[in-house]
């Protein structure tokens, strides 16, 4: 082959312009094989044939030409991030094609009942007998230590390999190389530990007695879907008042949902589908796909209304914009989108325009008591990952994945968990990113439109041309400009401290 790509210079625009084109169809059409199985329309995960069509995008000298090309460019950068992502998938797409099959394959025989792998958390969370939710657990652990480990390991191992040909010494080093401000964040990660230590004690040992009926000294891993799942609000979140409630709040945005063509709600009941909704968006704007098994509870409303709000943003992302602004860039901004109506769930404002709700201000603070569950735990997660990923010796790491999990939660994690409680390519640090922005971004909504912003149509005019941004500037960017802001993770404290008190 002839050109830069081949001679070791870095990509021409024309290459990278081709390059864009091509990646684009192939996200569009790996979205829509993740959305058919997902979804249960096919049972197998088949990642191989879109691999193959699309061959040249994982090459090796196609990424060390991108990342050539990159000279300080952002744009550049994240299509540098995707051409080495693509080759490290390429490398790995068989063992997630094997997971994906044996999650859909493997059961649990318990008690005389056959429970799905990918069904066990739920059932952990519905199984009021605590006995039997230790002993799913157990064979939770069994499966995924006997099953699964063995081909994490090695798609582990695969990602390291691959580290040094993209010009990094660690898969960690690499990210820090696509600009991911892993040590800044690490640092407000450690402070936020410390900052919320005795505030979570406090009110997780709250929570558990309220919710599962022990103190947090007594609460194990197999408890913690119990106190997710939180029966005891059912009534206040029935299944057939879920997809209402989104489309009232929607509209109050001034958006109607079911005059969007470009989302599509796929709400039919199939034996393999995915028992949390999920979005796919296959094309941006074009076609996103909001996939929904409503089963009611408060766990089902805040998954539905997180995903709601990834369907908005890509359905409302400019069809103008970069490939880059629509498919890649910076996942904060996303999640921070879907934060942003997820936590909507637990505001006793919008509870009382929604739900009428009794109590509300009780389901708000066990709300944050979740919420900085959820936070403590991505902070050790990430603190977790780097040293993962910067060369800890995997005999290690599952007891150092224990440590951590256990010292910020007061809660020994499941420790078969230490591979598949990874997330690829640094996720985690969005995730914490993204909570940062939605609380800071909710602060100031609240401030310019009242705490009822949410039923403001200025505020929604706002998000929606927030949203046309897509992904083209990161969270940092955004609230910088929208609120003048830093993003903080102390900003999820105070938050939390506001239901708290």
């Amino acid at each position: 082959m002839e050109g830069p790509f081949a001679a070791g210079g870095p990509a021409s625009p024309a290459e990278l312009d081709a390059y864009r084109d091509e990646a684009d169809r192939f996200i569009a059409e790996v979205d829509e094989e993740y959305y058919l199985h997902y979804a249960g329309l096919k049972e197998s995960l088949d990642l191989e044939e879109i691999y193959a069509r699309h061959r040249d995008l994982t090459r090796l000298e196609k990424a060390q030409a991108i990342g050539r090309a990159v000279e300080g460019d952002s744009r550049v950068r994240e299509l540098w991030r995707f051409a080495c992502e693509g080759h490290i998938g390429d490398h790995t797409r068989e063992t997630e094609e094997r997971v994906a099959r044996l999650e859909a394959e493997l059961e649990v025989e318990l008690d005389g009942e056959t429970i799905p792998f990918r069904m066990i958390r739920s059932a952990l969370g519905n199984e009021p007998d605590r006995d039997k939710r230790r002993r799913l657990n157990s064979a939770r652990a069994d499966l995924t230590q006997e099953h699964l480990n063995p081909i994490y390991e090695d798609a582990l191992q695969t990602m390291h390999e691959l580290a040094p040909a993209l010009g990094s010494e660690s898969y960690a080093a690499l990210y820090r190389r696509f600009d991911f401000p892993l040590d800044p964040l690490a640092e407000q990660c450690r402070a936020f530990l410390d900052e919320t230590e005795r505030l979570y004690e406090e009110a997780a040992d709250r929570l558990f007695r309220n919710r599962v009926g022990l103190p947090l000294e007594e609460a194990r891993n197999w408890d913690v879907a119990r106190l997710f799942r939180a029966p005891k609000w059912d009534n206040s979140f029935p299944k057939d008042a879920m997809l209402p409630a989104l489309e009232a709040t929607l509209t109050d945005f001034g958006i109607d949902l079911r005059s969007q063509r470009n989302i599509h709600l796929d709400v039919e009941e199939r034996p393999l589908k995915s028992p949390r909704a999920f979005c796919s968006p296959i094309e941006v704007p074009g076609r996103v796909m909001l996939v929904i098994k409503p089963s009611g509870g408060a766990d089902d409303w805040h998954s539905l209304f997180h995903e709601a709000g990834h369907a908005e943003h890509f359905a409302h992302t400019s069809s103008s914009l970069s490939m880059e602004a629509r498919r890649l860039g910076d996942n904060a901004v996303t999640e921070g989108w879907a934060m942003l109506l997820e936590h909507l769930v637990d505001e006793p404002a919008w509870q009382e325009r929604a739900l009428s709700m009794p109590r509300a201000r009780e389901f708000a603070a066990e709300g944050a008591t979740l919420l900085l569950y959820i936070v403590r735990r991505y902070c050790a997660k990430l603190t977790y990952e780097l040293e993962l990923h910067s060369g800890l010796d995997l005999e290690a790491a599952r007891s150092r994945y224990v440590e951590l999990l256990a010292d910020a939660l007061k809660i020994e994690p499941m420790a078969a968990d230490y591979l598949a409680d990874v997330d690829s390519g640094f996720y985690a640090s969005a995730y914490l990113r993204a909570w940062a922005f939605e609380a800071q971004l909710r602060s100031y909504l609240r401030e310019q439109y009242g705490n009822t912003w949410f039923a403001n149509r200025k505020a929604g005019s706002l998000l929606r041309e927030l949203w046309s941004e897509g992904q083209g500037y990161t969270a940092d960017e955004l609230l910088r400009d929208v609120a003048d802001s830093e993003i903080e993770l102390s900003a999820v404290a105070e938050r939390v401290r506001e239901h708290l008190h």
